[in-house]
């Protein structure tokens, strides 16, 4: 039963909202435009604001639903909390490496957060307000994820104690770290794109 809630779970998070997004507002696909990840910033790149924000909910909320659900229902099935980080860490990997876009996805900030609201309220909304204020002073997305993901591990231990959920948090803000080497180089090199600018589709 475990192995069907984290196919489940992949399956789930190989969902792409931006992409579906974009297709319902008719706009150019993400992946080609931007920093070509379809994600809710680079959405946003298409002057769409409706869209940025039904990708961003779709991604964080298939984040939160896997582990809700994995909470509700494990329990009943004699499972514990790997378990529920199992199935945690199926939906975020899942919005890495999508089977429906041969394996290439975004880079999982929203489907993160979306993880670490099931986890805890608390912990979820400490990561939006970390986001929101790097981004509100600096106005570069990728800067807020890096210090959002920095942080997480550091704060899940507090929240969470020292538990699989909390390795879960590690390893999904290493490979945020990762999966923004591109826009670390560009951080650098002071090239990286401020939130909101538009994209050449």
């Amino acid at each position: 039963m475990l192995t069907a809630f984290i196919v489940l779970a992949y399956l789930l998070g190989s969902i792409s909202f931006g992409v579906l997004a974009s297709r319902v507002f008719r706009l150019p696909d993400p992946r080609t435009y931007g920093s070509k990840n379809p994600g809710a910033t680079n959405v946003l790149r298409s002057g769409k604001k409706a869209a940025a924000a039904l990708t961003l909910l779709g991604d964080a909320g298939k984040g939160w639903v896997s582990v809700a659900l994995a909470q509700h229902f494990m329990p009943a099935l004699g499972l514990g909390d790997k378990a529920v980080a199992a199935v945690a860490l199926a939906v975020f990997l899942g919005h890495l490496f999508p089977v429906f876009l041969r394996f290439k996805g975004g880079k999982g900030v929203a489907t993160a957060v979306g993880v670490l609201l099931g986890f805890n309220v608390g912990m979820g909304l400490l990561a939006i307000a970390i986001w929101g204020m790097v981004a509100a002073i600096w106005r570069i997305s990728s800067l807020a994820a890096l210090v959002a993901a920095a942080l997480a591990p550091v704060y899940a231990v507090f929240f969470l104690g020292l538990e699989a959920s909390t390795l879960v948090v590690l390893i999904m803000a290493l490979s945020l770290i990762w999966r923004h080497k591109s826009n670390i180089a560009s951080l650098i090199a002071g090239h990286e794109t401020p939130i909101g600018k538009r994209g050449t589709p």
